[in-house]
């Protein structure tokens, strides 16, 4: 059976405007750079946008305008009274641009009346270089246009646009079969995977499993050698054939060191002529990562500045969506227009992902997750946070920033719906990247309540009320008391749903609440011990593990915490399934020449594929501790082996570990590759990893036909592969706590 697949919603494209300087530096190109002849037949090789020819509607092309696919056209509406071109605007992003290389752009245009409107093609942010410029003349009649020039930059952040603002009277333009060729450079570049031999480039516990992968054709057992610092072989042996690892398409040896137990930096494994990245051995390889991966979360919070003294001068930046001009602020957001008529305070909480919004449902998992590392480690690592140093343990100090948001989208008494939850809250329309929180200039909705997002709150108000009892009394009555309020709501409301899809935020949707029933009503007797929430537990633990839209098995691990509420026989049977789970992904480590416990039945990877290794790996962690089996502990450490590098792309998919590792995730501030004045993502945040989908334009563009678990691309464009999330992280979190305490 599959293991967990997790399910992130299907995004809009991102967009993005034209600045003003962009237009003022094109006409100051030479004229000379730009020649307009007929279209030709024969040109460069490579197409570099997709959708020309609008044939699947309109996406990836975006627009600051009304637009619509008519008669196989991009037809666009463009208003009277604007000032700039860029004012009435359509575009494609991540066009990607080489130096010295001609680039041709081609397409159609018809216009409602005799029109001028500028076609260009450019890097999309500072320093703007620009390809071409070029006003464009069209009446009625369809007409074919062609002009090329040289690039003067490198990017694979172009942007090919057609900009009409200026107009005196509002026209209708269309535009259809575009296409913008050139460059040498495949799609998708020359991909470098790093050196045969993939490790774990953080390193190795000195007492737990060494294994490495060895990417090589040859079938006969070959010599390795282990290398300290000094260049010394301190250890030899023979690789294992393995052949064919069908995920990856590459051709695999495998090495096991695990004998070698002294502790040390710079270690490197060589197999003849190829030699690893280094790493380390040692008993407290992941403490830092512990700390890096939970202070993602204040880095991420909506509702109050940032602040250099906690994280740096590069990472600080202004609170966001506090009601300062450009923002509308959270503290009084309306409903959705036609769904209530009411404003909630729904200040505070963290951003999901890489855009702004806020999500109950995969906010709620993140939060949940917090509170069972609690469980799990104690009062852990201290963070630097604002509240660190109070009676609070950090940890929860972090979690609670969450929890007092999500109780705050309850629907409050003497309204329709009251104790129902708010699916989310977001902005009306994608913004672009990069943008600060507090540059945000959207207006804000709450979305209406659903099911799901009520059982969450349900379920994580009563595990808050289980963990803040020791520590703030008032804190956790508030928390049980909205968790049976909602309850309530859900029984008498059971199938209010979030609609697929969606403008400005994701949807989360999800038309199944049983689940989520199961999961809350496990927590909810699990704190109260009332026989009358047990009989709603109907769900177990399976190897299919949990994700925000699958919640059942998240019903036995809130039991396996309070294992005193259970007869014998039912806490033996609890244990039974926890471990038979754990089992199947003991085998998934052991059956793939990268060893990971995500090994999807239909061989395809899903959007967060990375979520469903540390989900898998807490899931194994919680299998050592109620039985003991070492099998269990090796498999969940070697899940980290794999996140850290011991992969396909040889990457280590959490920023700042390893000597290759992601930086260009999916992210609005952390945008550095758009805006060097802006950081990369903080150290300890990953990426969503390989996603056989490729659902957003940078991956279709540069992975087609790509292995499912070389399906992943470090570009910021790539949010089906390269985005980061709470939840994604809590996992980490979770699974970086076990292997530092392990």
């Amino acid at each position: 059976m599959p293991i967990n697949r997790p399910t992130a919603p299907t995004l809009p494209r991102r967009r993005r405007r034209a600045p003003a300087g962009l237009i003022a530096l094109a006409l100051l190109l030479p004229a000379g750079l730009i020649a307009a002849r007929p279209a030709a037949a024969d040109g460069p090789p490579y197409e570099r946008v997709l959708n020309g020819t609008f044939e699947t509607g309109k996406d990836p092309w975006w627009s600051n305008i009304p637009t619509d696919v008519a008669d196989g056209k991009l037809c666009a509406q463009i208003p009277a009274g604007t000032v700039n071109p860029w004012d009435a605007m359509i575009g494609q992003d991540d066009v990607p641009l080489e130096s010295g290389q001609p680039y041709t752009v081609r397409f159609e245009a018809s216009a409602s009346r005799p029109v001028q409107f500028r076609t260009a093609l450019q890097q999309a942010a500072a320093p703007y270089g620009t390809v071409l410029n070029q006003p464009v003349s069209v009446d009625t009649t369809p007409k074919t246009v062609e002009f090329t020039a040289t690039s003067p930059v490198t990017d694979t952040h172009g942007q090919v646009s057609f900009q009409a603002g200026g107009a005196t009277d509002a026209y209708t333009l269309c535009i259809d079969n575009v296409s913008v060729v050139g460059g040498v450079v495949p799609p998708g570049g020359v991909r470098d995977f790093g050196p045969p031999v993939r490790v774990n480039q953080v390193g190795y516990l000195t007492t737990g499993p060494k294994r490495a992968t060895f990417v090589t054709t040859e079938t006969t057992a070959l010599d390795w050698r282990l290398l300290d610092n000094a260049n010394k072989v301190v250890a030899t042996g023979k690789t294992s054939p393995y052949g064919a690892d069908a995920p990856s398409g590459d051709s695999v040896q495998l090495i096991d060191f695990g004998r070698y137990h002294r502790s040390g930096t710079g270690f490197r494994l060589a197999v003849g002529d190829a030699v690893s990245d280094p790493f380390t051995i040692g008993d407290r390889i992941y403490s830092t990562l512990r700390k890096d991966a939970l202070e993602y979360f204040y880095n991420n919070r909506s509702g109050l500045p940032i602040e250099a003294k906690y994280v740096g001068d590069a990472y600080a930046r202004p609170a966001g969506h506090v009601g300062v001009a450009p923002n509308q602020g959270d503290v009084s957001v309306p409903c959705f227009p036609g769904t209530c008529d009411y404003s909630l305070d729904v200040s505070g909480g963290w951003y999901d992902a890489g855009d702004h919004g806020k999500y109950v449902v995969n906010g709620v998992l993140a939060a949940w997750q917090l509170l069972d590392l609690y469980d799990e480690t104690g009062p852990g690592v201290s963070l630097k946070i604002p509240e660190a140093g109070d009676r609070t343990p950090d940890v929860l100090d972090e979690a609670k920033w969450e929890l007092d948001f999500v109780l705050r989208m309850q629907v409050p008494a003497g309204q329709p719906l009251a104790g129902m939850v708010h699916h989310s809250i977001h902005d009306e329309k994608w913004t672009g990247l990069p943008l600060l929180p507090s540059a945000d200039p959207q207006p804000r909705y709450l979305y209406p309540p659903s099911t799901a997002a009520t059982l969450n709150v349900a379920a994580v108000g009563a595990r808050c009320a289980r963990v803040y009892a020791k520590w703030d009394k008032a804190f956790a009555a508030r928390c049980l008391s909205a968790a049976q309020t909602a309850w309530t709501a859900a029984r008498q409301h059971p199938d209010l749903y979030a609609p697929p899809g969606g403008e400005g935020g994701g949807a989360y949707d999800d038309t199944n609440a049983t689940d989520e029933l199961s999961w809350a009503a496990a927590e909810l007797f699990a704190t109260t011990g009332a026989p009358s929430y047990k009989k709603f537990i109907t769900t177990t633990l399976t190897a299919d593990g949990f994700s925000w839209r699958d919640a059942g098995g998240l019903a036995d691990l809130a039991l396996a915490r309070t294992p005193w509420r259970l007869p014998v026989l039912d806490r033996l049977r609890l244990v039974q399934r926890i471990a038979k789970a754990a089992d199947t992904y003991v085998a998934n480590v052991r059956s793939q020449g990268y060893a990971n416990p995500y090994k999807p039945t239909d061989g395809q990877y899903v959007w967060g594929s990375n979520s469903a290794v540390t989900n898998s790996a807490m899931i194994l962690a919680i299998a050592h501790n109620l039985t003991g089996r070492r099998s269990y502990r090796d498999a969940a450490l070697e899940s980290m082996d794999y996140l850290l590098g011991r992969n396909a792309v040889g990457t280590s998919y959490v920023t700042g570990y390893g000597t290759r590792y992601s930086h260009n995730q999916h992210h609005r501030f952390w945008a550095h590759s758009l805006n060097p004045a802006l950081p990369s993502p903080y150290p300890g945040s990953i990426a969503g990893g390989p996603n056989s989908g490729l659902q957003d334009p940078v991956a279709q563009r540069d992975l087609q036909g790509c292995a499912p678990a070389k399906c992943y691309i470090d570009e910021i464009g790539s949010y089906s592969t390269n985005e980061v999330a709470v939840n994604w992280n809590s996992a980490l979190a979770w699974a970086a706590a076990f292997a530092d305490a392990s």
